[in-house]
Parts: C-alpha cells; structure tokens; sequence
C-alpha cells in the first residue's frame, strides 16, 4: 500500500483510571527517526514502543507525544527507605554520644536524600504497558489511514504525469525520424553548394558513409523504447506501493538520463521544447516521490 511519509495521528483512551493521549506527526526523511516525548516514568519502554512503529514505518521522521493524566490517588505511590533512614540516624547519634555532643537531627534535611525515596512509577510503567500498547496502535492506525489517503492523492499526480510525458515521448517518436531526413537533405544541399564554389562533385559513396554516421547519431529509438518501459515500471511501481519511495526515485533518474540523451543527439526545436516539457514534469514527479514512504 502505498503511503505518505507525511501524516498526523491521534488516539485517545481511558482504562484503570488512567486517560491517555497520543498524538503522532511525521514529515518525510531519508531513514526512520523517531522522537519519543512521553512522561519520565515511562522512558524505560520506549524500546519496546519503538518496534511497534517500525512494524508501522520504513521511512521518516515521526515525533509521538503522550498525555497521561492520572486519576485521584490513581498516580505512582511515593516510598520512604524507613530501615535506611533509621540506620543513618542511629550512626549519627553514635557519632554525637561519642563526642559528647547533643544530636538533635533534622529530619527535613531527608528529603534531600534521593537515596531515601523511591516512587512506584518504574512497577506502574510496567502495569501500564499493555494499556499503553493499545493506545499507540490505536493512533498509529489513525495514522496510517491519514498517510494512505495523501499517498492516493501522490500517486494520482504522479500517474496523470507520466501520462502527459508518455504523450510528448510520442510525439518526438514521430518527429524524429524527419528531423534524420531533414539533416540529411540539409547536409547534401551544404555540401553541393561547398563542392560547386571549387569546381568538385559529390562522391555519393563517401556521402552515404557520412550519411550513416549522421543517422546513428540522431538516433534516439533505443532511448526511447527505455524511456517507455521506464514510464511502465513507474505505474507498476505506484500499483504495488510497498517500498515504492526509493525505487521510484531511482527510475526517475533512468528517465531524465534517457530524455537528456534525446536532447543531446537531436537539435530540434520543436523536440528541444518536448524535452524541456519531459524534465519539468519528471522534476514534479520527484519533488512528489520524496513525500512517499
């Protein structure tokens, strides 16, 4: 199926007094980036998040935000290390006997002691995950749609354009070959007026070997024939979709190497306006493809 890498998708989900948000918005890139913004507590499954989407994405860069709200009492618990605690007081007061001193402890100052505390949000993060996965894959199907619907749109352009080139190739396969003919009568006129100025005749024999060469030169039908199994493998290409990006970028170079070469070998204006027709249309085409997945 072929799909943007451009798209925006949200879900939004309530389960064991927990509300939960998901909103994912890509653009395109050359490889999958993916740019995590969820609650802190959660950042140790996003490892586990991530294959989800890759099982969702190739390409692109994708920012996925989560909004957690909790309901009352419903949020992590917070942990006192009462025993630790204890001990640390107890080798103070130690400490103090020993010296003679009074000990009188501050208990507020344990609340600077990260070591002290501990939340349960690392065990809830756990809890949560298959909730979690729930609410990813819902928004990533949201998102999903959202980037088929704009790839259709892509395709469309694409295949109308490679219509319209796969006329303006028709035409220069029908005016080429009396542009060979025209060279060729131009080229026997230059030469009888250039011989007749110097009292010479045409040697018809060496005339026809130019003449081949000239013809091999104007040439374009081998470029041609390429060009059209190219603008083939493009439709087949947008009809299959999967991993269509790359691939279509690629025969779109194939494409504009043939037409430059048509260009080169035939000095034609009506072609040469053809021509220039051919790569503006390819250059939208790849200016589409870079959106696709």
């Amino acid at each position: 199926m072929l799909r943007s890498m451009t798209g925006f998708g949200r879900s939004l989900m309530e389960t064991h007094d927990i509300t939960q948000q998901w909103e994912i918005k890509s653009v395109n890139g050359r490889h999958l980036d993916i740019k995590w913004r969820l609650p802190n507590f959660l950042h140790g499954l996003e490892p586990r998040l991530e294959k989800i989407v890759r099982n969702n994405a190739q390409r692109g860069r994708v920012e996925i935000t989560l909004y957690l709200q909790f309901a009352d009492n419903a949020g992590p618990d917070v942990l006192f290390n009462e025993s630790q605690a204890a001990r640390m007081l107890d080798t103070l007061a130690a400490f103090a006997k020993k010296r003679n001193d009074t000990f009188t402890p501050d208990y507020s100052f344990l609340l600077s002691l990260p070591a002290l505390w501990k939340d349960s949000s690392e065990d809830l993060a756990q809890i949560l995950f298959t909730d979690l996965q729930e609410g990813l894959l819902l928004a990533l199907d949201d998102w999903n749609e959202s980037r088929t619907t704009e790839g259709k749109s892509l395709a469309n352009d694409i295949s109308s354009r490679i219509l319209l080139m796969g006329q303006y190739v028709g035409v220069i396969r029908e005016r080429a070959p009396s542009v060979k003919l025209e060279r060729v009568d131009l080229l026997r006129e230059r030469l009888h007026e250039g011989l007749a100025l110097v009292g010479a005749e045409l040697d018809e024999d060496r005339f026809l070997q130019e003449i081949v060469i000239l013809s091999d030169r104007l040439d374009v039908t081998e470029e041609l024939t390429r060009l059209a199994t190219h603008f083939d493998r493009l439709h087949e290409l947008l009809r299959l979709g999967e991993d269509a990006g790359r691939k279509l970028d690629f025969t779109l170079q194939e494409c504009f190497r043939e037409i430059n070469t048509c260009g080169n070998k035939i000095t034609d204006v009506q072609i040469s306006h053809l021509v220039v027709d051919v790569k503006n249309e390819l250059e939208k085409c790849r200016e589409q493809v870079q959106n696709l997945e």
